[in-house]
């Protein structure tokens, strides 16, 4: 602790700039330098990297922004440097190895390496999505049940008997500790209570994060997010998350959320800034494991070929030099009850296992309607398993992934999008099972992969 107080100090005397001029001559410029001085190129037919060198010169390039860079603070417009051996430092005590959850129903996450004999642990929810409260436990639900779902998180609760929650303000509190009452209503039904969870998604400031820090609502084997701002940023109520999480005991995940096309440019440099934020994370943040969640500066969606990209060269990165536990976040375009959902999980399944990453999703129809399942989620790690259990090199897992950009790339050119339709239109709250129509979609595609030899 006395050393992330001096980090704190660090936000008071450190050098001062203007949130604009850090975006414009430290990030991007440092990245437009960083990419042309390691070479760094992509192939858009190359969604899955395999030059060993590139993703080295990647993670060099990464390591270099951290060092000469460090965090801006946007509650002080100061520079928290960060000196090279406390980056060492951060690097050489990730965990390797984190239990989550308890009793029969915990789990051990692990730092990944590529072709990893022991398979990926998948987080079942949508992350971010806003989900109403009149279903909210239902949906929870259609995650909690399924066999392979080792973690649960879940949407965001958006409203409270009828009334909107603001960030901030006191109904945000209320928010976040249902949301955790409803999380372990979930598990208590299915016969998990011991699943760990990343929850506290209800919390968009640090009010709802700080009052569910509590043995009956996040306990200490579950996780919660501390954010790190676009790009290379934090402020003093993030800092706030991760102060809170050393008190009390619970596990922080770091999550930067890089924009692709933005400050960084293309997937290249966007991969440049994601390697530097998860090495500050490790210090800034107290980060325990990292979500990879880049997204495109127009479509969102993890799905598209450039985003796909920077997933897997951030996570190869790390398992090649410097392993941490990384959870790679599935943010389809598509909405529960299309083909294309289907399709767009596949292509992300089959990059995320491969690349040393487990899984989390999905956060379906980019995370902003209510437009998500279980079954998804299901059909993520089934994919994800059977890539596993094939041994599937990454110039294989490349050429799948390309095909199945073919079937549903068109949806990013499509006016609205494709959102599907709302969680209760495609299980029956009842019974809770998906209707007879999104059952027959999912069984469809399956047999047309499993048939194409995908699915084993």
């Amino acid at each position: 602790m006395r050393d992330y107080l001096e980090l704190l100090d660090r936000a008071y005397t450190g050098e001062y700039i203007s949130e604009e001029n850090w975006d414009l001559e430290k990030v991007a410029a440092t990245t437009r330098r960083l990419v042309k001085k390691y070479r760094l190129e992509w192939d858009r037919n190359q969604v899955i990297p395999t030059d060993p060198d590139l993703i080295d010169a990647v993670f060099q390039a990464g390591l270099e922004m951290a060092v000469e860079l460090g965090v801006y603070c946007r509650s002080t417009e100061r520079i928290i440097r960060l000196q090279p051996d406390e980056i060492e430092e951060g690097l050489r005590t990730m965990p390797q190895t984190l239990v989550m959850g308890e009793g029969k129903d915990a789990r051990s996450l692990y730092a990944r390496r590529i072709g990893d004999e022991r398979p990926p642990l998948f987080f079942g929810g949508s992350p971010g999505s806003p989900i109403p409260e009149e279903y909210f436990l239902e949906n929870v639900l259609s995650y909690a049940q399924e066999p392979l779902i080792d973690l649960l998180t879940c949407g965001t609760l958006t409203e409270i008997g009828g009334r909107s929650v603001r960030t901030g303000q006191p109904l945000e509190i209320v928010a976040t500790r249902r949301e955790l009452q409803y999380l372990h209503t979930a598990l208590a039904r299915v016969g998990r209570p011991g699943m760990g969870m990343l929850a506290a998604q209800s919390s968009v400031s640090e009010l709802g994060d700080l009052a569910v820090a509590h043995p009956n609502l996040l306990r200490r084997c579950d996780s919660h997010l501390v954010p790190l701002l676009n790009e290379l940023k934090l402020d003093f109520r993030n800092m706030a998350r991760a102060v809170n999480s050393w008190e009390y005991g619970m596990i922080n995940a770091s999550l930067p959320c890089v924009i692709v096309g933005g400050l960084g440019g293309g997937p290249p440099g966007s991969a440049v800034i994601n390697v530097a934020s998860f090495i500050v994370s490790n210090l800034v943040c107290l980060a325990d494991y990292h979500i990879l969640h880049p997204i495109h500066i127009r479509h969102v969606a993890t799905s598209t070929r450039e985003v796909l990209w920077v997933i897997s060269a951030v996570g190869q990165a790390f398992a090649r030099n410097a392993p941490a536990i990384i959870v790679a976040d599935i943010y389809p375009k598509s909405g529960t009850g299309t083909v294309e959902l289907l399709y767009e999980t596949a292509a992300n399944a089959i990059v995320n296992a491969l690349s040393a990453c487990h899984l989390e999703g999905c956060g379906s129809a980019d995370g902003k309607l209510p437009h998500c399942s279980g079954l998804e989620a299901r059909w993520m790690a089934e994919v994800a398993l059977a890539v596993h259990q094939r041994k599937m090199t990454l110039e294989e897992a490349n050429a799948w992934v390309l095909r199945l950009l073919e079937k549903y790339e068109n949806v990013f050119s499509q006016e609205g999008g494709n959102p599907g339709k709302p969680f209760d239109q495609v299980y029956d709250l009842k019974t809770m099972r998906p209707t007879a129509e999104w059952q027959k979609l999912y069984d469809q595609i399956k047999t047309e992969l499993k048939g194409q030899g995908l699915i084993i």
